[in-house]
């Protein structure tokens, strides 16, 4: 049993809520979080009382045909087992798991980077899927906490990699740590971007909005790759095989990471949020990314700093495109603990 400290509030949350993204009615939401041990079953030995601990919430059966080749992320007894979408989540004072599903903290890792370990699992699972090398050039449509994320991951290989946003809070937050960020608020995405990079095409496209196919199909050079990673289940967009053909596209979609991929996110995650040296800076990208926090009772305000529970800034018109919702933040973190808290964020005593 693990006593919850804080969720980070995922865009899926706020999908599911618009419904947008399927999810079982009722379910308690929240997957992105971290921890303390409160109670352990008798059999238990990688954790015990009093450990901290992120919450991996992609649960599988382990024993079905592609749980024992390795491949968990496509385990065929997934339903009523996903925390947060068909199993009752975080956003909540503690939950139960098995064993196998929580992962220790690295000592000193602040709270507010180890809330981040779960995006950046899908993170890695995406960039992983895209084989990024140092000769590759990277855009990443979104500067939201999973663009950035994607785009810090990237940039650890690629060549160049390269934001765009139409949102001015977002785009603000991203050139505080991006050299390359494009403003695309009331324009043409692919315009926009070929005005910043001239003749030059990203051979790399990662959408991490949900609603970009298309700008990233249009975007990415000949013989590029196009990572579809957002979620919207009410997006389309017409696809004429021979565009992928004749260009040579390679259209991906990576699913939910492995259950190999999660320890290596708490690993990246202890490097990206280790304190930084002397006279570089305060903090880490990891713990400017949560901007907000709020208590568990206050969830509504969370949401309206994520763009609110209504269908679009507006109404969606004819063309039935949702407009872009406004943000007052990066990432939020629901805290179920009351406190009080430590310099580093956690429970005082843990």
């Amino acid at each position: 049993m693990v006593e919850i400290v804080g969720t980070g509030v995922c865009g899926t949350d706020r999908k599911i809520l618009l419904g947008r993204f399927p999810a079982r009615p009722g379910t308690v939401l929240g997957h992105e979080s971290v921890g303390v041990v409160r109670e352990t079953g008798p059999q238990v030995r990688s954790v015990g009382v009093g450990d901290r601990v992120v919450v991996n919430p992609t649960l599988y059966c382990g024993w079905c045909s592609p749980c024992l080749r390795g491949a968990t992320n496509f385990c065929r007894h997934k339903a009523g087992t996903e925390v947060g979408v068909d199993r009752d989540g975080t956003y909540a004072e503690a939950v139960t798991l098995p064993e196998r599903f929580v992962e220790r903290v690295p000592a000193g890792l602040p709270f507010r980077s180890a809330v981040l370990i779960e995006p950046l699992a899908c993170v890695l699972n995406n960039v992983e899927a895209a084989s990024v090398t140092f000769g590759d050039t990277v855009v990443v449509l979104g500067a939201g906490p999973i663009g950035m994320l994607t785009a810090l991951v990237a940039g650890r290989q690629a060549r160049r990699v390269t934001l765009a946003e139409p949102d001015g809070y977002r785009l603000e937050r991203a050139r505080e740590h991006f050299a390359h960020v494009v403003d695309v608020a009331g324009a043409d995405p692919v315009e926009a971007v070929a005005k910043a990079w001239g003749e030059e095409r990203p051979s790399v496209v990662f959408d991490t909005t949900g609603t970009g196919l298309d700008a990233a199909l249009r975007l990415v050079d000949d013989g590029g790759r196009v990572v579809v990673m957002g979620f919207d289940d009410a997006y389309s967009v017409p696809l004429r095989p021979l565009r992928l053909t004749n260009r040579g596209i390679r259209l991906i979609g990576a699913g939910d990471y492995r259950a190999d991929t999660f320890p290596v996110a708490v690993n990246l995650a202890a490097e990206l949020g280790a304190p930084q040296r002397p006279g570089s800076g305060t903090g880490t990208l990891l713990d400017r990314l949560v901007t907000h926090e709020f208590p568990l009772e206050r969830y509504s305000e969370a949401f309206t700093a994520l763009g609110g529970l209504t269908l679009g800034d507006g109404d969606s018109g004819d063309s039935g495109t949702e407009r872009p919702p406004r943000y007052d933040a990066l990432k939020v973190v629901i805290r179920s603990h009351s406190g009080p808290f430590g310099d580093d964020g956690w429970p005082v005593g843990v």
